[in-house]
């Protein structure tokens, strides 16, 4: 009897301690639907494996449970592995990389200013971030080499999840609140930029999947072919209520203008931290 009792109270006692079995969400956003066009002109590729909705964000939360971060990031769709990728070491899913910037101090010029290799865009000056957590279906080992090879300035920055996975249309990333530096924290900016794996990417792009002028059967349309526009699908934009205002407000944020005599010289675009 008496060991039925303390099995029990244990029982109830981990369904209710923070920290083991509960997680307070700190940070929870929404995105406007059918969004999921970058600068309002950009189309999925041609072939069918890239569904409708399938890099739209709708919502975005942040929680924490004991020393864990949990980042989650929902789409439109249902999130499926057409590629199989737990063949390659993968994590469940194929087809969406989301990068989740954030900004842990506010200070203008701090941090990162440039997004990863491949976006082509920067950050506003008073939104430049200090760490990124990489929600993506390469296994750890395959990231660590992208940033070493392209990204080897801003590794102290990246954030690989201890565990990532897929809960029917949401990504959820599990990190250790000490490599963020600490639990987030009223105050801190974040910015999910949502684009599509890349398993065969270019030399500069960390793999990332490109945004063309013509439609292509793994290629986005509506961008250009030169590296002068974002190779960026949805952003949060700030309040975070998904209202249809901000869905205007990122195809301005997201508007991209090529330098037609050098187009490498074009500016990038910046974008906004959202700060709850």
């Amino acid at each position: 009897m008496r060991a039925l009792f303390m099995g029990c109270f244990l029982a109830a006692t981990l369904s209710v301690a923070p920290g083991i079995g509960s997680a307070d969400t700190v940070v929870s956003l929404k995105d406007p639907v059918h969004d999921d066009d970058g600068p309002g002109t950009y189309k999925y590729p041609t072939d069918p494996v890239y569904k409708p909705g399938t890099f739209d964000i709708t919502s975005f939360a942040v929680k924490t449970r004991g020393s864990d971060v949990i980042f989650k990031v929902t789409v439109r769709s249902k999130i499926k592995d057409p590629w199989n990728s737990r063949s390659w070491d993968g994590n469940g899913f194929s087809l969406q990389f989301a990068q989740v910037y954030i900004d842990t101090d506010h200070k203008q010029g701090s941090g990162f200013c440039d997004g990863l290799p491949g976006l082509n865009v920067k950050f506003r000056k008073e939104s430049c971030w200090e760490k990124v957590v990489l929600i993506s279906p390469q296994g750890k080992s395959r990231l660590k080499s992208e940033v070493k090879q392209k990204a080897a300035a801003m590794k102290d920055g990246v954030v690989y999840p201890r565990v990532t996975r897929v809960k029917g249309r949401t990504l959820e990333a599990v990190v250790r609140a000490k490599d963020l530096g600490g639990r987030p924290a009223k105050g801190w900016g974040w910015q999910v930029v949502m684009q599509s794996n890349e398993g065969y990417p270019g030399r500069n792009d960390l793999l990332t999947r490109k945004v063309n002028e013509y439609a292509g059967k793994h290629r986005f349309v509506g961008g250009s072919d030169w590296n002068c526009d974002p190779q960026v699908i949805d952003i949060l934009m700030a309040p975070g209520a998904g209202t249809e205002a901000e869905k205007e407000a990122q195809h301005r944020a997201l508007k991209f203008r090529c330098n037609e005599a050098d187009p490498d010289k074009s500016p990038l675009v910046e974008l906004p931290m959202v700060y709850p």
